[in-house]
């Protein structure tokens, strides 16, 4: 939906998912650090009232927020400044836990500011788009490795591909996993970092996605996509890992991640 405003200057963006399990377990899932992490980015979290909300969306890429109100297992609402630039307005974000019947609960998420022009409303209108590919990692998450803790692994580079469509499909065809279906279990390449399990979704050809369910390196999920942006297609990759060996794959997988997107997709300089 389009950034709804009034006659005061609050503009809002909502988006939510239905997903499975109680509201205490949704609740640890987008309310504790470790919870947020395994579906999201490395997130610290000061469980109260006043306490500081730390999303890490890559080096030197912080985002902080004040929590302002908390109510477990139910909502909390946190502001953040800065989010879209220097000179950006306050953003108040509010979560809400709703359950429903069958064993299933609806998480959403409201993000509202205040403003007296329209000029910041097409990046703020991004959260819209951003939301759903992570609720549906959010979604597997709490399908299949509830209530765990993951180690969380992102990894970037940019093609050298003009096009979005070029560029996923270089992506693909150098992991070894073009041409995979929902449904379908995929095996990264011999050369390329390893990589299998079975496809959750393809995103469109003008979006392309690709949600894995992981069973190697460890179990967990695994999201690749393409981004166009600044003239130039980013590849980003997200990594969840779970289980009692998940840290020690990770220290032992994200070298050889780090080299592979170095060899085939390297980041510009600066």
């Amino acid at each position: 939906m389009p950034v709804k405003k009034d006659e005061t200057g609050r503009r809002t963006v909502q988006v939510e998912v239905e997903v499975p399990g109680t509201p205490e377990e949704v609740w640890h899932a987008i309310a504790t650090g470790p919870g947020v992490t395994s579906w999201f980015v490395p997130t610290r979290m000061e469980e109260r009232v006043g306490g500081t909300v730390t999303a890490n969306f890559g080096p030197g890429m912080d985002s902080l927020a004040t929590i302002t109100a908390w109510d477990p297992p139910h909502r909390f609402t946190a502001d953040s400044r800065d989010d879209m630039g220097p000179g950006s307005p306050t953003i108040a974000t509010e979560w809400t836990v709703e359950a429903k019947s069958g064993g299933t609960c609806v998480v959403r998420v409201v993000h509202a500011w205040f403003a007296d022009s329209d000029d910041w409303d097409g990046q703020f209108g991004a959260f819209e788009s951003g939301w759903p590919a992570f609720f549906r990692i959010l979604r597997l998450y709490l399908a299949h490795f509830r209530g765990q803790s993951g180690v969380n692994l992102q990894l970037m580079g940019v093609a050298s591909e003009p096009t979005v469509e070029a560029a996923w499909a270089a992506l693909a065809g150098r992991l070894g996993i073009a041409g995979a279906g929902p449904g379908q279990r995929v095996q990264s390449a011999a050369d390329a970092p390893a990589l299998a399990g079975q496809v959750e979704r393809i995103g469109p050809d003008e979006h392309p996605e690709l949600l894995l369910r992981l069973d190697a390196p460890a179990p967990g999920i695994a999201h690749l996509f393409a981004l166009p942006m600044g003239g130039q297609v980013y590849l980003p990759i997200r990594l969840y890992l779970f289980g009692d060996q998940a840290a020690a794959v990770a220290a032992r997988e994200e070298p050889a991640w780090q080299a592979w997107m170095a060899r085939h997709f390297p980041m510009p300089p600066g």
